[in-house]
């Protein structure tokens, strides 16, 4: 896997201070879509052990509220595999940071069955804590939405609808105040 460009600090992609993972490589080429270039899975720079060790690194100051994954498209099934090391490494190194991941798929999608569960699907989505899914739509952009762009996405706790079985929306999923 290759990725983009790792964000330090930012503010734009979840709640808090994070550390944000902008991973290389997209089928779904939303119309208007932020970050093109990545589109391409060869677009940017290797994803190695040494990058995971920076990103875990870069969660150790307490204001730092978590990582978030980006794309391109973490849930391409060729990036699950590369990124299940990273997120497993997260959760165990820091029991109070959070785990965004911003996709274009559905949740329904990720699950046993769907179009883009893979051998690490399962194992991804037991160590995020947040996904924002459903692909970017121009004509339904809102910029008064939290966390999203369009109002077809939803802000998701995957802990909770893992547990209950439905999909539960998470507060962030409201629009701003």
């Amino acid at each position: 896997m290759n990725y983009g460009n790792i964000k330090f600090y930012d503010i734009a992609n979840g709640e808090g201070v994070r550390t944000s993972l902008f991973v290389s490589g997209c089928t779904h080429h939303c119309k208007n879509c932020f970050n093109p270039e990545t589109w391409s899975f060869s677009y940017g720079k290797p994803f190695t052990e040494k990058t995971i060790e920076e990103i875990v690194r870069s969660l150790k100051p307490d204001h730092i509220n978590g990582l978030s994954l980006l794309g391109g498209e973490p849930m391409e099934i060729a990036n699950q595999k590369a990124l299940l090391p990273l997120v497993k490494k997260v959760k165990e190194s820091y029991k109070g940071k959070t785990i965004w991941c911003y996709t274009g798929y559905l949740f329904e999608d990720l699950l046993p069955g769907g179009k883009v569960c893979s051998p690490w699907t399962n194992e991804l989505l037991k160590n995020i804590d947040i996904l924002v899914d459903g692909e970017f739509v121009e004509k339904l952009k809102d910029i008064s939405l939290r966390f999203k762009g369009s109002s077809n996405q939803r802000v998701i706790d995957v802990q909770k609808s893992l547990q209950e079985g439905h999909i539960v929306l998470s507060p962030y999923n409201e629009k701003r105040k």
